[in-house]
């Protein structure tokens, strides 16, 4: 848990930190050698769920990830997770994202000192750059943790990320000589009245001498309020040693710590403003920004059209110059250059729109490939389907593909015609160029080129309907 998420709720919800431009003292260092050591055996009781803090997700992705992420951004070659005891599933999260990673546990909790010394072993490898960040910061970017690197590589044993905070209460202080040097970290339960007075607090975020690091965690004590082993008192050893302690800043934003779903929320919106932000910069038209809702993973092309009350999940990609209309939900999908989706409409993991496809109002398209034109105006259920190029498919027509144990195909030839309301009852094939008559239900593979129609044939009664009017209103009046 990190120091700068013990207390307040109160945080900016402003973009992104502009990326700082590469130092060139640390580009000729790149032969230094660095491991991150991620913290993440938080129980998060605060959260009030059974899913695992660090595993809940921001902008699609869970907290885990982001950080994960930023740490592979900023070139950081080793990775260390600590996990809390039987938290199988943290651990399977660290290794699925990063394939190369350690896991360790802490299995008692006194102090993230402690904790990072559940890694010994991978401290103990070797490391010029030792760097110790937290699961539940998911907003932090790579561009930071090259900073503290570059503090490194320019000379200092340790540095400590800080934030100027709007509401200092509850955070750790830095404190600082008349030079700008990093003195101490002094959490708020230990500080003096003239320390707490102090704006500048802990994001709790470090990079430390990674050659120094095992001897400088081993001297750290238990003598606080607490009675914890704090990261932070190495600040003094290192000092104690010879070593300068260097302060890199970041935005309050940036390093918002999520320890409730109150602030699960502030994060969410700080990273949606940054991906939204991002998406118009590269050449993404939005209409009403405030209302799109995006995914840390979403792709898109130049010149996308995204209107009003737009939810894109996890696995989107979206090529150049396609439409997206209002209130339209999309996950998993891949849409083609100059496709057109929505209102209303919904397109589930596996749909993929080629050049030109339409998917109109009030269509749910799962599992299923639309050719280049292809049009599915409004609605319809196309699921675990291909359609051909520029065949049209009527409205209320739906492809039956479940049978309550086993999923089938339907395939829609080449400029094949599907009637409004028809039902097509998979597996089955209809021909290219082939029409299927309004209202069938078609359980057969239809011929290119050949109409289809299965449906009852019309009957007519004359006068029929004169003479059931009369009848009944004359049983009605004798009542």
């Amino acid at each position: 848990m990190p120091f700068a998420a013990r207390i307040c709720n109160k945080r900016a919800e402003s973009g992104a930190v502009p990326r700082r431009p590469p130092n060139r003292r640390l580009l000729m260092s790149s032969t230094r050698k660095a491991l991150a050591i991620v913290l993440a055996a938080g129980e998060g009781t605060r959260m009030k769920s059974d899913t695992p803090k660090v595993l809940h997700r921001v902008a699609g992705r869970s907290m885990l990830a982001h950080v994960l992420a930023a740490i592979g951004d900023a070139a950081v070659e080793t990775v260390a997770v600590v996990v809390g005891p039987e938290r199988e599933d943290v651990r399977a999260e660290a290794l699925r994202l990063s394939p190369g990673a350690r896991t360790f546990v802490q299995s008692e909790r006194l102090g993230t000192a402690h904790a990072v010394l559940a890694a010994r072993e991978a401290i103990a490898s070797g490391c010029d750059d030792l760097l110790v960040l937290f699961a539940d910061t998911p907003l932090v970017t790579g561009g930071t943790i090259r900073a503290l690197r570059e503090a490194l590589a320019q000379g200092a044993g340790v540095a400590a990320l800080g934030f100027a905070a709007a509401d200092p209460s509850g955070y750790g202080r830095l404190l600082q000589d008349e030079a700008g040097r990093l003195v101490a970290i002094r959490e708020e339960k230990d500080a003096s009245d003239a320390e707490r007075a102090v704006r500048l607090c802990n994001a709790g975020l470090m990079a430390l001498d990674g050659q120094s690091a095992l001897d400088w965690l081993g001297r750290v004590g238990d003598a606080n309020a607490k009675g914890e082993y704090y990261l932070t008192d190495i600040v003094e050893i290192a000092r104690a040693a010879g070593r300068e302690a260097h302060v890199v800043r970041a935005d309050e934003s940036e390093v918002l710590g999520v320890n409730d779903r109150i602030q699960l929320a502030q994060a969410e919106a700080v990273a949606q403003n940054r991906l939204r932000r991002a998406a118009m910069a590269a050449g993404v038209a939005m209409v009403a920004p405030e209302t799109v809702f995006l995914c840390a993973d979403t792709v898109f092309g130049r010149d996308v059209t995204i209107e009003p009350n737009v939810v894109i999940g996890p696995g989107v990609s979206i090529g150049d110059r396609a439409v997206i209309h209002a209130f339209s939900h999309i996950e998993g999908a891949a849409i083609g250059v100059g496709a057109n989706v929505g209102p209303f409409a919904r397109l589930r993991p596996g749909a993929s729109l080629a050049e030109e496809a339409k998917v109109g109002n009030f269509v749910e398209v799962k599992n299923a490939n639309l050719g280049k034109g292809a049009k599915v105006s409004h609605l319809t259920y196309i699921g675990d389907a291909d359609i051909g190029a520029n065949a049209n498919i009527g409205a209320g027509a739906i492809t039956c593909n479940y049978d309550g144990f086993f999923k089938y195909r339907t395939v829609i030839g080449d400029n094949a015609f599907i009637g409004s309301n028809s039902a097509l009852v998979a597996p089955v094939k209809v021909g290219a160029g082939a029409y299927v008559g309004s209202g069938s239900v078609v359980t057969r593979d239809v011929s290119a080129d050949a109409l289809a129609v299965a449906r009852g044939r019309q009957m007519e009664k004359a006068g029929w309907a004169a003479s059931f009017r009369s009848g009944q209103a004359a049983k009605k009046a004798k009542k």
